[in-house]
């Protein structure tokens, strides 16, 4: 059966060579006899497969020994809350700049647990673009700067990360996609059904010296020194999830590194971003500087064939073209794994339909 061209923003599109090598180890894995998913946490061979995984993304990024990393449960939202009961107290504030859905999430998250600034917002303008550094409104005392690294939903990504003491990031939809230098962040968290994996899982880096001060009411599970301490083991971890990302690390390592993940990346964004500016029939509505290269909206110049879009596409084996409820119009996400031939596919039948129906 040939595989379809996935565009869905999450759970997003995996590497096909992860997928088979899964496949292949699905019954039996090297030799034991059972399937990944059948074996204890607590066996050898696991931990085996848990400690190579985060010896894999240590290489990727050079996370340096001052950072914990951890594979965690609860998906992104959840650290929504964790953030602030590991890393403030009840008076302290967090700084946020709001540039799209998950940005306003987690500020109204961090808002049962402390003091919230919204230091900018695009709001205003529906989340179009980045606010300029120059215009954000910071707290002479906030304990950290939370931004959205990539809002998967309106389709803005920072270029470059502010400088902050303790920078917070929601990576969720673009880590593993370029290189970041970890040492500028005080804490890098991320779903992992992006570009990491299936979903269920979350992975964290956090800098040493902030864990240990979690608040009394964290649950216990939800804290980082804790989970630190246990190896990301203190319950029972979503043990496939976290040996398919550890597949998927191998795969990224393999193929470039995440320069040559950016690389590819980038090439794939210029041309279908390049699709949508040369046509008056496509529109972009992000601001160029800050359009994101893993999910890319577009609307049409008649929101009523917009059903006859999404039909055609799917008849030639593209999928979740469809846009978020919240802002409609299109959406094509192109994580890692969206191979180049399936952007010049959708680029392709852009063309012919705006010819057929323009």
């Amino acid at each position: 059966m040939a595989r379809t061209h996935n565009f869905s923003a999450g759970p997003a599109a995996l590497p096909s060579e992860v997928l088979a090598q899964a496949a292949e180890e699905m019954l039996d894995f090297q030799g034991s006899g059972m399937s990944v998913m059948e074996m204890s946490h607590r066996s050898k061979i696991f931990v085996d497969i848990a400690a190579t995984a985060e010896q894999d993304l240590r290489d990727l990024f050079a996370i340096p020994d001052d950072y914990h990393v951890l594979f965690l449960q609860g998906g992104a939202t959840g650290q929504f809350a964790s953030v602030p009961m590991n890393l403030t107290g009840s008076d302290d504030t967090i700084d946020f700049v709001d540039t799209g859905s998950w940005s306003n999430k987690a500020i109204k998250e961090a808002g049962k647990y402390c003091n919230v600034n919204v230091a900018a917002s695009s709001s205003d303008t529906n989340y179009d673009h980045i606010p300029s550094p120059s215009s954000w409104q910071l707290s002479d005392d906030a304990r950290l700067l939370h931004v959205c690294s990539n809002e998967t939903i309106g389709g803005v990504q920072f270029k470059e990360f502010p400088q902050h003491k303790t920078l917070v990031a929601d990576m969720s939809s673009d880590i593993l996609s370029r290189p970041v230098n970890i040492d500028d962040f005080g804490l890098i968290y991320a779903g992992a059904q992006k570009n990491i994996g299936p979903a269920g899982l979350t992975v964290i880096i956090v800098r040493k010296d902030l864990c240990g001060s979690a608040r009394s009411i964290t649950p216990t599970f939800l804290d980082y020194a804790v989970q630190a301490d246990a190896d990301s083991m203190l319950n029972t971890p979503p043990t496939y999830a976290w040996y398919l990302a550890g597949l998927v690390f191998r795969w990224v390592k393999a193929n470039g590194g995440l320069e040559g993940m950016a690389a590819q990346n980038q090439a794939k964004a210029d041309l279908l971003y390049n699709a949508i500016d040369v046509s008056n029939f496509y529109n972009a509505p992000v601001a160029p500087a800050d359009r994101s290269v893993m999910n890319v909206p577009f609307t049409l110049a008649d929101a009523a064939l917009d059903a006859d879009f999404l039909a055609q596409a799917e008849a030639r084996g593209m999928f979740n073209l469809k846009g978020h409820r919240s802002v409609g119009g299109m959406r094509a996400s192109i994580y890692n794994a969206v191979s180049m031939e399936s952007v010049q596919t959708l680029v392709t039948f852009m063309s012919e339909f705006e010819n057929e129906r323009g």
